[in-house]
């Protein structure tokens, strides 16, 4: 069977971030994070991706309002999947992203904390500012992706 890949994103308007997931392992890994250059680059880049990653579906993070309302954000995230969805070809899901960016700068600044708690017992070469490797928004994304993998393990899990 061939392995199917799904594309975790979080749409910003200066960024992208990027996540994959394979579905046979289901784990989300942060990808690569996209400055936004205009419409048509933009496109382009996230086709190359899907194409090269052979991406077969996107989970696109859909930034509500605290409350659960639709901003102008949303709107714009919603618009922008509609537009991925009929020049890309595959399949965008939108799902609730409330609370990933804060969640992803949690998980950031933890392995951060592990590296520099290594670097002083006189091991870990890592680099001292992981999020120089890693941005909040490719890690947001996979946040948003492993957010979807778990909600549809527990759908089937009910079925």
């Amino acid at each position: 069977m061939e392995r199917r890949f799904i594309l975790g994103v979080d749409y910003g308007r200066s960024r992208i971030g990027l996540a994959l997931a394979d579905t046979e392992t289901r784990m989300a890994r942060p990808l690569s994070t996209i400055e936004r250059i205009n419409r048509n680059e933009d496109m382009r880049r996230l086709r190359e991706l899907v194409r090269k990653h052979g991406v077969r579906q996107i989970v696109m993070g859909l930034p509500l309002r605290l409350d659960g309302t639709r901003g102008e954000m949303a709107e714009e995230a919603e618009r922008f999947a509609q537009r991925v969805w009929k020049q890309i070809g595959v399949p965008v899901e939108m799902v609730d992203e409330r609370l990933t960016s804060w969640e992803a700068e949690r998980l950031l600044e933890e392995v951060q904390g592990r590296f520099i708690h290594e670097e002083k017992l006189g091991g870990s070469k890592k680099p001292k500012n992981i999020q120089a490797k890693m941005s909040v928004d490719a890690v947001a994304a996979a946040v948003i992706l492993k957010e979807y993998l778990n909600r549809q393990e527990q759908t089937a899990d009910k079925a």
